[in-house]
């Protein structure tokens, strides 16, 4: 295991927690777009919530195997993680309120409003923010072994 394999780790987990928040920032700004996609002449569909789905980095089996060799099985670090997509709410549906003076709304008077729920959002973010204060701690422990260890050397 390499003296910076913690680090890119934690890196890896900070760049995708800040994307994570960067998408939360994003429904949060969106939350009353009625006019997000067009869908026809005249016709409009409402944003939709958009989500972060992460997943750990993976190397093949054989470098895997290649690197245990190495070093006797004794790499148990992480290799990060990195964001597989970013993808839209398509479960939830859209909200409906009646509001028949909007140009956007129906023929029978109802507005089609945003899937992002304002509550979930900011949950999402107190997780994500608490995941990256997590994940720095977890740099600058590794930054201060480092800095040990390089003082044992003088």
């Amino acid at each position: 295991m390499g003296m910076f394999t913690s680090m890119n780790g934690t890196a890896s987990a900070l760049t995708a927690q800040r994307l994570r928040m960067d998408v939360i920032s994003s429904n949060m700004a969106n939350a009353d777009s009625t006019r997000a996609r067009k869908i026809g002449p005249d016709t409009w569909e409402p944003y939709r919530r958009k989500t972060v789905a992460l997943q750990p980095n993976e190397t093949s089996f054989s470098s895997f195997l290649h690197t245990a060799i190495g070093s006797k099985g004794a790499n148990t670090a992480g290799e990060g993680v990195r964001v597989s997509k970013i993808d839209e709410d398509r479960d939830t549906p859209f909200k409906l309120i009646y509001d028949p003076e909007h140009p956007d709304a129906n023929e029978d008077g109802y507005l089609q409003i945003p899937n992002v729920d304002p509550l979930r959002e900011m949950v999402d973010l107190m997780s994500a923010t608490r995941s990256y204060e997590a994940n720095v701690t977890v740099f600058n422990a590794s930054k201060g072994m480092m800095m040990k260890a390089l003082e044992i050397g003088k």
